[in-house]
């Protein structure tokens, strides 16, 4: 057992010290894009620190499968040098027995991001991407799914627009029984629209089968109302924007996922983006377990001086391989092309038993 503590002391060690490096390298690196994103001279530098720190958890829980495959590297290859793993060895213990300290850390980190991390990331970048919103376009959220339908709120250089609609397709991007109410400049209501139906297309929406009244102060609405078969109203909303505005998967913890999934289901909205996440972050231990075992199948023998430089880079050449075959699957389960458990599960169980095979292999021959 102290063998044991002694091993995930210092994987654990390897793993705080890389992620502070990291931290203050995306600090740094943000720091760059935020200056270039938000003028210091309208915000001020402390609005533009507030906006790097909301920023920087979500680069960092991004990257925690680099993070944990070079902080196994840094620990196996420093036992290797210093001939710990042999006299491990000697001692009776196998390769396998001495994996369980690194693995069980890295489980626990990846249990600890899944239940603790992830509601604090996905917090920041709620509040990240209000503020960024309302820094540049001086508006909030674009999007508000009720009980009796959805709400949209665009902005044009003519004023603000609140949309109602009683019914959407999938993606929202097809409006029924829309109610369109427009907005000066000063702020009073301008003119109002109803419509069957209304199809975001590319800067405007086509509305069909609809009635218009303006709305000018001492003038009679109704009598000036007009019918129409189409009409055009100019948007700066896109389809993305739209989607977002149901709240990005990355923006919503894991533990409020499930009711926002059952509520877009309900209410007739594809919802595979959120389940997919869903399905991506409680299979994030398992990947990050994943990484540990490719590390060592590489760097857990005696390395030897020329050797060790190219067992790290096929190390991390194959953990960059793993996590861009599990986005690709990611890709795939969006689209449904795939089974979503599938797609979340599949890379990294056969990761896991594709390194497992590889160590047993060196191991036993």
């Amino acid at each position: 057992m102290t063998l044991h503590l002694y091993f995930a002391r210092r994987f654990l060690i390897s793993f705080m010290g890389l992620t502070g490096v990291f931290f203050i390298l995306l600090a740094l690196f943000g720091l760059m894009e935020q200056l270039r994103r938000f003028s210091v001279q309208e915000l001020g530098i402390l609005r533009v620190l507030q906006m790097l720190m909301l920023n920087v958890p979500k680069e960092l829980y991004q990257i925690f499968p680099l993070i944990m495959i070079l902080s196994s590297l840094v620990l196996f290859l420093n036992l290797a040098r210093s001939s710990e793993l042999v006299v491990a060895r000697a001692s009776g213990r196998s390769g396998l027995v001495i994996l369980l300290a690194p693995v069980s850390v890295a489980l626990a980190i990846g249990l600890f991001g899944v239940t603790t991390i992830n509601p604090i990331v996905a917090a920041t970048i709620k509040q990240y991407d209000t503020l960024s919103q309302f820094y540049r376009t001086g508006t909030s959220r674009i999007l508000s799914l009720g009980t009796n339908g959805i709400w949209l709120r665009q902005g044009t250089p003519q004023g603000q627009t609140v949309i109602f609609a009683a019914g959407a397709n999938s993606d929202a991007s097809i409006l029924l029984d829309v109610d369109f109410v427009a907005y000066e400049g000063s702020g009073g209501p301008s003119q109002r629209i109803i419509a069957e139906r209304a199809e975001l297309q590319d800067g405007i929406w086509l509305l069909t089968n609809g009635k218009s009244w303006p709305l000018l102060r001492g003038e009679n609405a109704e009598a000036q109302a007009q019918n129409f078969a189409e009409l055009q109203i100019a948007t700066t909303l896109t389809r993305e924007q739209i989607q977002d505005g149901f709240g990005k998967p990355s923006a919503i913890s894991v533990w409020e996922l499930p009711g926002l999934i059952n509520q877009l289901e309900a209410a007739g909205f594809s919802a595979r983006r959120h389940q997919m996440w869903l399905q991506l972050e409680l299979s994030q231990p398992v990947f990050l377990v994943a990484m540990v075992l490719v590390a060592a199948a590489f760097t857990m023998g005696h390395v030897r001086m020329g050797r060790a430089g190219l067992a790290s880079l096929a190390a991390t050449l194959s953990g960059f391989g793993l996590y861009y075959v599990r986005n690709f699957a990611r890709i795939l389960g969006e689209n449904g092309q795939i089974p979503i458990e599938l797609a979340a599960w599949a890379p990294p169980i056969a990761s896991v038993l594709l390194a497992l095979g590889l160590i047993l292999h060196l191991e036993d021959g």
